[in-house]
């Protein structure tokens, strides 16, 4: 398969491609988002091509969260500066006016054609930041579970049930309003109880990840 080479033009909230062959043809593109879907359906498509490269402009910049999550997943990642694809841009439009797909395009180019590019290598900090990162996104599915378990108990035991937005404050002051006799009513009773305890636990855990973890991996998609 012939090698392609995946141009990334990198901003804070949203990632730019160009993919182009040897022969310089754009073979795939798109925007995505910089948020943790978005990274990963940017991956994807980079890796419906098996013998890829990526290029990412400014890697000690803007581009560094970019650069560094995908040394992390084991991708092969260069190094283009921003003089370089600034300069193949004026050479393939004429003009210096910038657009995401044109940055794009200049920095696959620069890559294709350039030797001696900086090849990035992992940064332990950034791993260890990407670790927290995947812990407080665990902890928040988590706690979308519990919460989703607490809904169903409370809507059996108080009638209407609790609003949308529960914290475990106000299901413990809701669920003190209740006092079942029977059986069933009491184990659901108990198993709320239960249930708020574990929300208490996870959210504690979540604002120490919170403190701990990057800016970046909360930016919202591109739009």
């Amino acid at each position: 398969m012939t090698k392609v080479i995946i141009g990334v033009d990198p901003h804070k909230r949203s990632a730019t491609i160009e993919i182009i062959n040897a022969r310089e043809k754009t073979v795939g593109q798109g925007r995505f988002g910089t948020d943790r879907d978005g990274y990963q359906a940017m991956l994807a498509a980079g890796r419906q091509h098996k013998d890829r490269l990526w290029a990412v402009e400014g890697c000690n910049g803007i581009g560094r969260h970019v650069a560094q999550r995908l040394v992390a997943d084991g991708e092969t990642v260069v190094d283009v500066p921003a003089k370089l694809s600034a300069r193949a841009r004026v050479f393939a439009t004429g003009q210096g006016r910038k657009t995401d797909p044109v940055d794009a395009r200049s920095v696959a180019v620069v890559a294709l054609r350039t030797e001696g590019l900086r090849q990035v290598v992992t940064d332990d900090t950034t791993v260890a930041l990407r670790l927290l990162v995947d812990r407080r996104d665990q902890l928040g599915r988590a706690r979308t579970e519990v919460v989703s378990r607490l809904h169903h108990l409370l809507l059996e035991l108080v009638p209407g049930g609790a609003k949308k937005d529960l914290s475990a404050q106000q299901a413990r002051a809701l669920l003190n309003t209740v006092r079942p006799r029977d059986v069933v009513g009491k184990t659901r009773r108990w198993l709320a109880s239960e249930l708020i305890h574990e929300l208490v636990v996870i959210d504690k855990k979540i604002k120490i990840a919170n403190r701990n973890s990057p800016s970046w991996s909360t930016a919202p998609a591109a739009g």
